[in-house]
């Protein structure tokens, strides 16, 4: 390996290498495709940073491609590169959304970077647009692959392996192994070596995992306590979406807490300003949605706290993942209630660690907050429903909290089928389509005032 690497390695403090990195990186630097597999936080990055950057020639043009899911990850792996090739004449260049376009064709062709960090859809951008060309690219790394399939970036991933029309070596990594993933790399890489860490079974072994079993409206007091009582350097807490990781962090301040939000409604410039702020240790408490949960590395993070604990029981582990890093010790909170009955109980068997429960935080409800509701998953499909859920005896009866009826909207024009939440005066009531409101809207605003409120 190059002097130039070494001496960045030895600057970091790396002084011995993770399983996955022993692994893979000898196979990579000897140009084969490789499969790797390793729970959050094993060292990813550097088993395709290193041999990514010891194959790149100083010429011009792409010939190292970095595709992720996400603003985040994108803007971390690159400056890992960064950090790795300091004395190296190679440039590094993340592409991503949220960001003005013309600084970037202007960061493409000033720089001529040797090597891309990119996410599928501002990629696809620059393609459409030929202001980046992708035929020089020998190394195409898909890292967090299964985080892709699940934000629907597959397709779009396809296109761009499509697009590099020359001989290259491809590395694809990620935490979970779905069968989408597996076919994926079938049709994509030739003869890959499997490179899999710890894959039989799900466990993170230098976390602390407590819960607490609690109603919903003991939540907030509950959290106060444990945040009181641990006194953590930095605390993630995770919602299941926007609207709540918004508002409690809002709740925390009001109650005395350093604590600010991440999430996917705020702007590129508000989330780097909240990393920037936590990884710092300005803001010691950050509020976040599972768009921080894969891939983001925040150095020393203590103690990860799922306020909502996770639909999917890989989530949960993906989360705590957040603590523990490097071998280092780490706590876990979960906050059950009886709606987390049965995903905790598949987290459960999952996993060989004694998940302990937790008493002793367990208080008073002392300052009602009221977050908006969780979310629900329809019957036989995957959209998200957010309606208030009546007991037997509300039905037919009136009611201060309405019952939502969703109509469907089609338009005439062959746009998207919408779906409006309409109010009805009597729970349990039907809307009645008489007495339907005229909807005045653009198809464009229907479309941005409707979005998901789940990342």
């Amino acid at each position: 390996m190059e002097s130039g690497l070494l001496d960045s390695l030895r600057g970091a403090g790396f002084s011995q290498a993770f399983p996955i990195q022993a692994r893979a990186i000898p196979v990579l630097l000897a140009g084969r495709d490789v499969i790797g597999q390793a729970h959050t936080g094993a060292g990813k990055t550097l088993a395709f940073a290193l041999p990514m950057l010891q194959r790149i020639d100083r010429s011009d043009g792409v010939q190292g491609l970095v595709v992720v899911p996400t603003r985040e990850l994108a803007l971390q792996v690159a400056k890992e590169f960064q950090k790795l090739a300091r004395s190296m004449r190679v440039n590094v260049i993340p592409l991503y959304g949220g960001e003005g376009i013309n600084n970037q064709i202007r960061n493409l062709e000033d720089r001529g970077p040797q090597i891309v960090i990119a996410t599928p859809g501002r990629l696809l951008d620059h393609l459409e647009r030929r202001t980046i060309s992708l035929n020089r690219v020998s190394f195409l790394v898909l890292d967090e692959a299964d985080r892709m399939l699940d934000m629907g970036f597959i397709e779009d991933v396809e296109d761009i392996i499509r697009a590099i029309t020359g001989k290259h070596q491809t590395a694809l990594f990620s935490a979970t192994m779905p069968d989408e993933i597996v076919e994926l790399a079938q049709k994509h890489m030739k003869n890959p070596e499997t490179v899999f860490v710890d894959s039989d079974e799900i466990s993170v072994d230098t976390v602390d995992q407590r819960y607490v079993w609690l109603r919903e409206e003991e939540k907030f007091t509950t959290l106060c306590n444990i945040l009181n009582v641990e006194k953590g350097d930095k605390m993630l807490i995770f919602c299941d979406t926007r609207i709540r990781a918004g508002r409690l962090a809002m709740e925390l301040r009001s109650a005395g807490f350093g604590a600010t939000s991440l999430h996917g409604d705020l702007s590129q410039k508000q989330r780097n300003i909240a990393m920037g702020s936590f990884r710092r240790g300005d803001t010691p408490i950050l509020v976040a949605t599972d768009v921080a949960a894969r891939g983001l590395d925040i150095f020393g993070v203590s103690h990860v706290l799922n306020y909502d604990l996770p639909h999917e029981a890989l989530v949960y582990f993906h989360r705590i993942g957040r603590t523990a890093r490097a071998g280092k010790q780490g706590t876990a909170f979960s906050l059950v209630t009886s709606y987390d009955e049965d995903g905790f109980e598949r987290i459960r068997g999952m996993t060989s660690m004694n998940i302990k429960e937790e008493k002793a935080v367990l208080g008073p409800v002392s300052h009602n907050v009221r977050l908006p509701p969780r979310p629900r998953k329809l019957s036989g499909g995957r959209e998200w429903d957010n309606r208030p859920r009546m007991r037997p005896e509300q039905r037919g009866r009136w009611h201060h909290d309405r019952e939502r009826t969703t109509v469907t909207i089609k338009s005439r024009s062959g746009m998207p089928t919408i779906q409006y939440g309409l109010y009805s005066r009597r729970v349990g009531q039907p809307f009645s389509p008489y007495r339907m409101p005229r909807l005045t809207l653009s198809p464009k605003r229907m479309l941005n005032s409707h979005r998901d409120t789940v990342d």
